[in-house]
């Protein structure tokens, strides 16, 4: 593997070590799940559950404008944790050892355009299978941005700025069609029966959704009341989007991650695999409701190294992760979102145009919080 500069005093001996330490830790926490695990994520669905019951029931009164926007607010902060800490961990086979047929990765379907088959291809497999490689993690800017010095330049680029936008507004359904990979069924990766398949199971979900918050439930708040209903759904929606979007770009694009080579990942070690999610990966620093709101993506290196571990544990075993790093002079990159965000920005903008290399090094960015590890992911059971 050749090492990026932050990682490349660690010979072979170390990276193993560091891997043996790594898996250690997520043996001992698996072996520790229970009980107030359990708890925890039953806790999160019954709030989400109350929220959403609250939104809509305040949007019943639609037309009276402090119904409206409390009915608004209540509907957005549902759809986040829906999305963030139960759809997007669940799906992630975090609570499977419960062996609940209510809260498992197959069984869970996501308040989402995208269908849970096709994220969990998508996310669970090719972005944590790839994590920052560039030309195969199709997360990494998803082949709309220009993310990476690397990628060859074309004059569309130049209004990635703008359209970056209006990619953020309607994440969902980005991400709901690039999930399925329809053009690889023009270069002959993909058969038409399975992107037939992907695309029926697509509309069926897509008019649910469609149905249930543009329809179905604005018509409760009646005639005087739908139209305002209608757009409180919209609104929670759009900024659920954004939410998402953000979070999901502070991950791994800030100037501090590091990318890497197809021959790098296909010569890696196990230790090499644990650098490259250390290295490709950043942290948000907040409050416990924040790192709720991300669905614990605020701790995306103990993601990506521990992505079969509860959320609800990442922040209690970040410190000693923290102290493993700094042990093995690993970098570990984390900061507000303020400061994560100028650095996105910064970058997008920058590599709209030709070349796009830095010309002076990244500002340091301060260590926080601590990444935990965990070995290579295993595809969920779809």
């Amino acid at each position: 593997m050749a090492n990026p500069a932050s990682t490349a005093h660690l010979d072979q001996d170390a990276r193993a070590a560091l891997a043996a330490e790594l898996d250690a830790l997520h043996t001992e926490v698996r072996a520790d799940l229970g009980a107030r695990d359990a708890a925890y994520v039953r806790r999160v669905i019954k709030a989400q559950r109350s929220l959403e019951l609250a939104g809509r029931t305040l949007l019943l009164g639609a037309r009276y404008r402090p119904a409206l926007a409390a009915g608004t607010v209540a509907l957005t902060l549902s759809k986040v944790i829906e999305n963030m800490e139960l759809g997007h961990n669940i799906m992630h086979g975090q609570w499977d050892w419960m062996r609940d047929p209510d809260i498992h990765s197959t069984t869970w379907e996501w308040d989402a355009a995208s269908t849970a088959r096709s994220w969990k291809h998508a996310h669970n497999f090719q972005h944590h299978t790839y994590t920052n490689v560039v030309g195969k993690d199709r997360d990494l800017g998803y082949s709309a941005m220009r993310v990476v010095a690397d990628q060859a330049w074309h004059p569309v680029y130049l209004l990635q700025p703008v359209y970056g936008v209006l990619m953020a507004l309607t994440f969902e359904w980005g991400i709901a069609l690039y999930d399925m990979e329809l053009d690889a069924v023009r270069r002959g990766e993909k058969s038409r029966e399975a992107a037939r398949a992907e695309l029926r199971a697509f509309v069926e979900k897509a008019l649910k959704q469609v149905a249930k918050d543009f329809a179905l439930f604005p018509a409760l708040a009646g005639r005087g009341g739908f139209k305002r209903a209608a757009a409180a759904s919209l609104a929670a929606n759009v900024a659920r989007n954004a939410w998402v979007h953000t979070v999901v770009f502070m991950g791994h694009i800030p100037e501090p991650a590091e990318t890497f080579s197809l021959e790098e990942y296909e010569s890696e070690t196990r230790g090499d695999w644990f650098v490259r999610q250390l290295a490709g990966s950043c942290n948000l620093e907040g409050t416990p409701l924040f790192h709720l709101m991300t669905g614990n993506l605020s701790f995306q290196i103990e993601h990506h190294l521990f992505p079969d571990l509860p959320s609800s544990r990442y922040a209690e075993i970040a410190p000693r992760v923290r102290e493993i790093c700094e042990r093995y002079g690993l970098p570990y990159h984390s900061g507000r979102l303020g400061r994560q965000y100028r650095s996105v920005a910064r970058k997008i903008l920058r590599l709209s145009f030709p070349g796009g290399n830095r010309t002076a090094p990244a500002p340091p960015v301060p260590s926080a919080c601590a990444a935990p590890a965990h070995a290579p992911w295993e595809p969920v059971a779809a």
